[in-house]
């Protein structure tokens, strides 16, 4: 019976609320369930903070609007609002019961994490709740980082960043798995085995060494003679073995007694590694030279590494000059003239000096052109050089001795296109010797040329044209590039506006024009003057580069045999008479008027000028 009372009264401040609003609110308050929570208090007595007339599901609409963080959640679907289905928010949070009642109740111990951004897993589901939400702050601000919980368990002092999972894990903090592959230095062979301390030596990481003499000094028995790339000899699998390859890592390949030696026999310097040996025999073998140097330091042709004492019969293609062609026939003494071999030149000029026709202007390259299996014989390839022969140069019929005239004198041969074409050259001359910018080298009388590379570019009807109609010769530079140079028969005012034609006309079409006598000139065509045609007024030839002749402005000067004053009102016309038509005056008032003064005053400086 109360509640249905309570309703009804309601009900009725509701519908009395538009004609008595102040005692309305005030029945409204005194209605109310009762007060609200501490934190809404001061909305109490306001009952449109939060209540809609009439519309019980505009209350949640009023509830995101001071809920902002909350509203933000249920948009993105995030959070535990935003994950929860729909449901209104009076549904779990009902106000109205008193200033210490607490409207968003829950049990810590059944809240399913999972409705939240951050779900608990292993370790961190048996962690008490005050650990991560401190009290008196919002739950939603707990940090989600792992370094803001456990920043004293971080022994690496932040030297390796906040992004502890890529190592760590929820099971155990001291259960790692980080990969050494993702580093700049991954593990392989035995330092995949290794523990992690035995390289790390503190938990900053980061300044490990990553060179093998950081952690294998004491393991190196070349006492650093050797220098500090261990990884030049020793790899991962074991330090114990070698993995240097003297035949493939050096320049020098061992063979015979060279492989039974030492390497300390050969490396005795301090830093053996840096200093760099001789590869020649005579470096170590300097006192088993019993020729004393005449035969050079090329002990090798002779002597083998099997042994110092054994010679066997020398093999000149195991040399830098290997004999081929001719060569193989030649005697020894016909190049070597002393017995210091290494001395004999290699190049050919020097034993075929007599042979060279070209007296020495092609220089000493002569196995550019010449084989080894006769001097006659050629094999020069032209192509490599400066000028390579395309088309019209590389047909057959075309020899040598056409461009060069004298065999002595190959590399002076000219490049440019004149020098041999000056016969076929129309042009004589005046057009300079950079003949492939019109003319290629699939034919001469093909042309390539490019009008809009030139001074005079072709447009509109000027492209159609053909070249003859305008370069009357061969001499193309002599062509004109003024209009009145090709169009003088077509000036149908016979010069009399100049040779600047292209004031009026255009390339388009020679016979349009559009010359604006308004813009293009200081005295403005009205009325009548409009209609009148340009050689009535302009009567004189333009001077030399000008579109008309100096023309006279007063009306007098065109108008002479109409002034019936026969000068007697002086020059100024343009106060009685108008453009629009001469007899038609326009001041009569005045004429009348002023007459006989003006006819006293300026009878005789009209007449004097005249």
């Amino acid at each position: 019976m109360t509640g249905w009372l309570l309703r009804s009264l309601a009900a009725l401040v509701l519908m009395l609320g538009a004609a008595l609003p102040a005692d309305a609110q005030s029945l409204e308050s005194a209605l109310s369930p009762g007060p609200l929570i501490r934190d809404h208090a001061k909305a109490e007595g306001e009952c449109k903070n939060c209540h809609v007339r009439f519309d019980r599901a505009a209350q949640d609409g009023l509830c995101v609007a001071c809920h902002k963080e909350v509203g933000t959640d249920l948009r993105n679907k995030t959070g535990w609002h935003g994950r929860q289905k729909p449901a209104a928010c009076r549904s779990c949070h009902t106000d109205h019961r008193g200033r210490d009642m607490h409207i968003a109740e829950f049990d810590p111990k059944t809240f399913d994490h999972r409705a939240t951004d951050y779900v608990l897993r292993e370790k961190h589901a048996a962690v008490d709740c005050a650990q991560c939400h401190v009290a008196g702050k919002k739950y939603r601000v707990a940090p989600a980082e792992c370094n803001a919980c456990h920043r004293k368990d971080d022994k690496h002092k932040g030297s390796l960043g906040t992004k502890c999972a890529d190592c760590h894990n929820e099971r155990d903090w001291k259960d790692t798995k980080f990969d050494h592959g993702t580093t700049r230095y991954p593990l392989t062979g035995k330092h995949a085995e290794a523990r992690c301390g035995d390289c790390h030596k503190s938990a900053n990481y980061k300044d490990t060494p990553d060179t093998c003499i950081g952690c294998h000094r004491k393991d190196d028995k070349h006492k650093a003679r050797l220098g500090e790339k261990c990884e030049t000899c020793h790899a991962t699998r074991a330090w114990t073995g070698t993995t240097f390859r003297h035949d493939a890592d050096t320049r020098y390949a061992l063979r015979g007694r060279h492989r039974e030696i030492k390497c300390e026999a050969c490396h005795v310097s301090g830093n053996a590694y840096k200093d760099k040996l001789g590869t020649s025999c005579v470096d170590c073998h300097r006192k088993d030279d019993r020729h004393n140097t005449t035969l050079g330091n090329e002990c090798a042709a002779c002597h083998t590494e099997k042994t110092w004492k054994e010679t066997g019969k020398f093999d000149h293609d195991r040399s830098a000059f290997p004999l081929r062609g001719g060569h193989v026939k030649a005697e020894c003494a016909a190049c070597h003239k002393s017995a210091r071999y290494k001395e004999t030149p290699s190049d050919c000029l020097s034993c075929h000096r007599k042979d060279d026709k070209h007296d020495g202007t092609l220089g000493t390259a002569c196995a550019d052109c010449h084989t080894d299996r006769d001097w006659k014989a050629s094999r020069f390839d032209h192509q490599r050089t400066r000028f390579a022969l395309r088309f019209g140069h590389a047909v057959p019929p075309l020899k040598c001795g056409d461009c060069h005239v004298d065999h002595k004198t190959y590399r002076q041969a000219p490049l440019d296109c004149l020098s041999c074409h000056r016969k076929d050259d129309k042009h004589e001359g005046q057009l300079g010797t950079r003949c492939e910018s019109c003319h290629a080298e699939r034919g001469w009388t093909t042309t390539r040329f490019d009008h809009a590379a030139a001074r005079f570019m072709l447009t509109g009807a000027h492209v159609r044209v053909e070249c003859k109609s305008c370069h009357r010769n061969a001499r193309y530079r002599d062509a004109a590039r003024e209009c009145i140079g090709c169009h003088a028969k077509d000036d149908r005012h016979k010069a009399r506006f100049g040779e600047k034609c292209e004031s009026c006309h255009n390339v388009r079409d020679w016979r349009l024009w559009s010359f604006d006598h308004q813009r293009q000139t200081d005295y403005r065509l009205e009325s009548s003057h409009a209609q009148v045609a340009c050689e009535a007024c302009h009567v004189k030839v333009a001077p030399k580069g000008k579109a008309s002749a100096p023309l006279d402005r007063t009306c007098v000067s065109c108008h002479r045999r109409d002034d019936v004053h026969d000068g007697a009102f002086g020059l100024r016309c343009e106060q009685c008479h108008g453009p629009a038509k001469w007899k038609q005056v326009t001041n009569r008032q005045r004429l009348s008027r002023h007459l006989p003064t003006e006819r006293a005053a300026d009878a005789r400086p009209a007449r004097t000028a005249t």
